[in-house]
């Protein structure tokens, strides 16, 4: 069974369903294929800040989203040992409430929206390989049905939307040229809340090396994320219902936002979750969504960069499909909008994303946020990308910062005079690598260039002298 269409989006989920709907809206045709039957869930922390609502009202999706009845987050706060700080969001186009929906209903959402544009959505379809041409350009996909029914689907241009471990991703042999290990794993669990009054905030808590959060979703329910340190994996490994427990006691506000809601379901897990940029485009391929580049957890942005850069990528290659030269400058140009775009926040992902102790310059840090609301809002801002973290955390603040916990007469000045040492190194590390980030993407695309058509992955970062 052979067909032809203008676009094959392999992964129908956020990045997948915003690009068909891009290609769509501009008059291609669009089959998006999908190994996953929907609705359905899979693992995410499906926060979602004010710019994911903006994203999802450019998709048309944002209407169809609200239905599904999350409540919106009004306020958002970070506690820490002694301090919490809680504020509002500003606007971004118009729009100043976070929230969280569960994935079955928010893709079903994108998936109905997708459909609706007019690209054909078919789920539980496969790809086992990749059409190529005489030079070795990918001209389509051969797929595979649940039942066993094999066929081809030639297009101009084959979209990798399949998530971290990209089946496009291994087929067209790209390379990772930045790469993070992560160093906190990942577990959550849904619960009914039984605190109205808290609905409308989001909550981050801080304690020694744990890192935990409350997203209240739709269904009446909320979801409880740990992020401890990666060294507890075992513990999570051994008994997850136990490790989950302790980590809920180890937090006492934790513990209280929990205090008399029942949990439904498992616990959910991820240890392996490293961020990475890969080389995302290549003769008649792209990669989108976390299929190309994947950020820490941390600061809930995956979804927020699938559908902006899922659409960006349909609006900046609809108009080129029939002109192959054309087509592949624009997926050039829009591989170099995304990397510039998403580096700050993955940079500042990987900062906040280390197993560290809460320091004593962060918790003069945290005081200073919760003297003025205004502060915090500010600080929320950089979840939303209105301010960049290296102006929200300006060196000129972190001498503030400084300062007061030098005149703190319980901080140990030894202690104080390590982490200063600490920060100033991992402040020179990352200024070195926003440097090195554009040669080591493009010394990566030359040796992608220089494979034969059809070359195995290899996901080793690109060394560079």
């Amino acid at each position: 069974m052979s067909e032809h269409t203008d676009v094959v989006i392999v992964g129908g989920r956020c990045a997948g369903s915003a690009a068909a709907i891009a290609f769509a809206r501009r008059g291609r045709k669009v089959v998006v294929v999908d190994s996953a039957a929907f609705p359905s869930d899979t693992l995410s922390t499906h926060l979602l800040f004010p710019p994911h609502w903006a994203e999802l009202d450019k998709l048309g999706a944002r209407e169809r989203v609200l239905e599904l009845g999350a409540p919106l987050h009004i306020r958002a706060g970070i506690g820490a040992p002694g301090v919490e700080l809680v504020a509002t969001y500003s606007a971004y186009d118009g729009w100043a409430a976070g929230g969280c929906v569960r994935r079955p209903g928010l893709d079903l959402a994108l998936v109905q929206t997708a459909r609706e544009a007019g690209a054909e959505v078919r789920e539980r379809v496969r790809v086992t390989g990749l059409e190529r041409d005489a030079t070795g350009r990918v001209t389509g996909v051969r797929y595979r049905r649940r039942h066993g029914e094999d066929g081809t689907i030639t297009a101009a241009l084959v979209v990798g939307a399949d998530g971290r471990g990209s089946t496009v991703a291994r087929l067209v042999g790209t390379r990772e040229h930045h790469r993070w290990d992560n160093q906190r794993m990942m577990a959550y669990a849904y619960y009914e809340d039984c605190h109205d009054d808290q609905r409308d905030v989001a909550m981050q808590w801080r304690n020694n090396d744990d890192l935990v959060t409350v997203f209240p979703c739709d269904g009446g329910q909320f979801v409880a994320l740990q992020m401890p340190p990666a060294w507890r994996a075992d513990e999570y490994r051994t008994d997850p219902e136990a490790a989950f427990a302790a980590a809920i006691q180890r937090i006492p506000p934790y513990a209280e936002r929990l205090r008399g809601c029942t949990r439904v379901g498992k616990v959910m897990v991820s240890y392996s979750h490293p961020s990475y940029f890969r080389h995302s485009h290549g003769p008649g391929w792209v990669l989108a969504g976390d299929a190309g580049h994947f950020k820490d957890p941390v600061t809930a942005q995956g979804i927020r960069d699938a559908l902006r850069f899922g659409r960006l990528l349909g609006e900046a290659a609809a108009p080129h499909l029939d002109s192959p030269a054309a087509l592949d400058a624009a997926l050039a140009a829009w591989e170099i909008d995304r990397d510039a775009q998403c580096l700050p926040m993955y940079q500042w992902a990987n900062s906040l994303g280390r197993d560290d102790t809460v320091s004593v310059i962060e918790s003069a840090a945290y005081r200073w946020f919760a003297a003025r609301p205004e502060r915090t809002t500010a600080l929320l801002d950089v979840f939303s990308r209105k301010r960049s973290p290296t102006e929200v955390f300006a060196a000129r603040r972190l001498m503030v910062w400084l300062a007061a916990a030098a005149r703190d007469p319980e901080v140990d000045r030894r202690e104080l005079l390590r982490t200063l040492g600490r920060d100033a190194r991992r402040e020179f590390d990352r200024l070195v690598e926003y440097r090195m980030f554009d040669r080591r993407r493009a010394a990566s695309a030359r040796a992608l260039a220089a494979q034969p058509a059809g070359a195995g992955a290899t996901v080793a970062p690109v060394p560079v002298d």
